[in-house]
């Protein structure tokens, strides 16, 4: 769609072109007024990547794929496009697509199609390509120097001889990993990390001669701009200056002007705030990461509602788990996780907020200890947390605790309430797959590969996946459940949801279902969401006693 800049409504970009698509736009060029399109099929397993020119209305068929075919580069010129495909995490395929030349050139990887039987080639998670060295290379990030991500180059002549970039100029302290790399003109990049959940942001020149990415000031990380998320940033060109939105636990997304030879003048641009609600209420969290039951560290946050509250004694406990579940929580007031996180603690309630093992900001080994281990070592991280963690802190009463998720968070949710029933006395269920046969069989048709290497295939592996559904283990669940689910879901189809209510509901089981009419995968409608989060809140509130 197009949105006339003078007023209007919205207009359709290309009519009759994607029709039956989900259409992202990945790149573009304001100058030249190209768009860069990636569409996934709704009606098979297809993806197709095109350029677009928004003057003249053509679309030029860039690629086709079954596995993403997803552009992740394009030269100044517009004569030349990266392609990825990706058969999971890290598993990535680089080609090259050239003006006048119907086939795509294989630069880096080896397609699925071409591996041996059991072929597991290393990760190396290329993407975010920049055409360097005259349109005779590629800069990219990349998995294959580093566990925590980092730069890399090759030479269109030779890719297969990829090698590490070095980055100078360093300064933060923590447990992370590089995260985005763009592009801003000539030798002007920006590097961004993710430290403990904290966004830093940094503007460098790339050495191309020396492979060298040597970094020059900090734009996020420091000062005002510390301990929360950037949400977006722009670069102005004409102005040289940058434009930021930024987030923290106990702040909506304010949005920041960062100007200056030295970008030494910061200056927020906006005044947002939770009305009603004193700052001093809200809760910006500690770090409470712990070694797991096998040795490895899980990075968390415990959320304790302020003495300023008045609430005495120790506080019952909500286990909140995040989706993904290669995501992470972060102190992020702009997602959906952190306004109810807040309205918790302002009802008396610890909130304890963990990234298990399969979480993103940690390193690709990390991320990768999830992939066909749904319900294993996930699920043991927070039995381990609820049992060996929590009941030392005095400030916490675990017998009154509750757990919440969303999607892969609300299949964990009843994965611990069926499987471990003693540890909860009330658990929230959002859009939560509890069959994965079933939910294999359903997501879009362009989901059914990867799904397949991040779950186990449902055609080949049934009884794994049998033993890891909570379907297998419903009738064990013992405390009151509350399913939360939108009707146009593409992905936990709203049946599935209702399946399970009927299901505990023949059982006898406390089971209350709140379907929104207008929602997909996730509550985004205002008064939806208010009425989301008072649901759980009062839900919890009114079994765990705050």
């Amino acid at each position: 769609m197009v949105v006339p800049v003078d007023g209007g409504f919205p207009e359709p970009a290309f009519p009759g072109e994607f029709e039956g698509d989900a259409v992202h736009c990945v790149d573009y060029d304001l100058e030249k007024n190209l768009v860069y399109f990636w569409a996934e099929s709704q009606a098979e397993a297809r993806n197709v990547s095109y350029r677009c020119d928004l003057g003249s209305g053509s679309v030029t068929k860039l690629a086709e794929s079954k596995y993403a075919g997803i552009p992740v580069g394009v030269n100044e010129a517009h004569d030349k496009t990266v392609i990825l495909d990706a058969y999971g995490a890290g598993d990535h395929v680089v080609y090259l697509k050239e003006n006048g030349v119907e086939e795509l050139r294989l630069l880096y990887g080896t397609p699925i199609d071409q591996r041996a039987e059991d072929e597991k080639p290393p990760p190396n998670s290329i993407s975010e390509c920049v055409f360097v060295r005259h349109d005779m290379g590629l800069l990219f990030f990349t998995s294959l120097f580093s566990d925590t991500y980092g730069l890399g180059y090759f030479d269109l002549a030779n890719p297969t001889n990829a090698q590490a970039v070095a980055i100078e100029g360093i300064v933060h302290e923590g447990s992370g990993e590089l995260t985005e790399l763009t592009h801003l003109h000539g030798d002007r990049y920006l590097v961004c990390y993710n430290i403990d959940g904290c966004s830093w942001l940094y503007e460098g020149r790339f050495d191309d001669l020396e492979l060298k990415m040597k970094f020059e000031r900090v734009l996020c990380g420091q000062g005002e701009l510390t301990d929360g998320v950037l949400e977006s940033y722009l670069f102005d060109r004409a102005g040289n200056r940058f434009v930021l939105s930024f987030s923290t636990a106990t702040s909506p997304t304010q949005i920041y002007l960062i100007e200056g030879p030295e970008r030494e003048i910061v200056t927020r641009q906006t005044n947002e705030r939770v009305l009603g609600v004193d700052p001093s209420s809200l809760s910006a969290g500690e770090d409470a990461s712990f070694e797991s039951f096998d040795g490895v560290r899980v990075s968390a946050r415990l959320y304790m509602p302020p003495d300023s509250l008045g609430f005495q004694g120790p506080r019952p406990l909500v286990y909140y788990v995040h989706g993904g579940p290669q995501s992470q929580e972060r102190p992020d007031f702009a997602w959906f996780s952190m306004p109810l996180i807040q309205f918790l603690i302002l009802r008396g309630f610890a909130v304890f907020v963990p990234n298990a093992r399969g979480s993103t900001g940690y390193g690709f080994e990390y991320m990768s200890k999830v992939v066909r281990d749904w319900g294993g070592s996930d699920r043991l991280d927070h039995v381990h947390a609820m049992t060996e963690v929590l009941t030392k802190d005095s400030r916490i009463d675990t017998s009154r605790a509750g757990v919440v998720g969303r999607s892969y968070g609300g299949y964990m949710t009843l994965t611990l309430a069926s499987r471990h029933p003693e540890l909860w006395g009330a658990a929230v269920d959002m859009f939560g797959p509890y069959d994965l046969i079933g939910f294999a069989s359903r997501v879009p048709e362009t989901w059914k590969p990867f799904m397949a290497f991040l779950m186990g295939d449902p055609e080949t592996e049934q009884d794994f996946l049998n033993e890891r559904s909570p379907a297998t283990y419903v009738e064990d669940i013992a405390c009151p459940l509350l399913v939360i689910q939108g009707k146009n879901d593409p992905r936990v189809v709203e049946v599935e949801s209702r399946e399970l209510v009927d299901k505990l509901k023949g059982m006898g089981k406390d089971v209350e279902y709140l379907m929104f009419e207008d929602e997909g995968h996730d509550v985004l409608k205002f008064d939806n969401r208010v009425k989301c989060y008072n649901a759980i809140t009062e839900f919890f509130a009114g079994h765990l006693k705050p």
